[in-house]
């Protein structure tokens, strides 16, 4: 079954290796302006969040409980 985390882990990957293909290939200032439009596509405000809803989505709700869907970030309160 794939989860949340190796996903977001292969995106992660890609995402680095384009920003230092990107850094190589432009002035810095042209790599400033792209990283930040593509972060907004592919970071935390753009595919990422995505991801985790998605994701969200194929939580089953606990029978006889509040029917929400939780994520538990690593590292956080059980």
């Amino acid at each position: 079954m794939v989860n949340l985390t190796t996903v977001l882990s292969l995106v992660n990957a890609r995402k680095n290796k384009v920003l230092r293909i990107a850094q190589a290939a432009l002035t810095q200032h042209q790599f400033e302006a792209f990283r930040g439009l593509f972060l907004d596509e592919f970071g935390k405000n753009g595919l990422e969040s995505e991801l985790v809803e998605v994701f969200a989505e194929q939580i089953p709700t606990e029978p006889h409980g509040t029917g929400r869907h939780t994520l538990r970030k690593k590292g956080g309160v059980p």
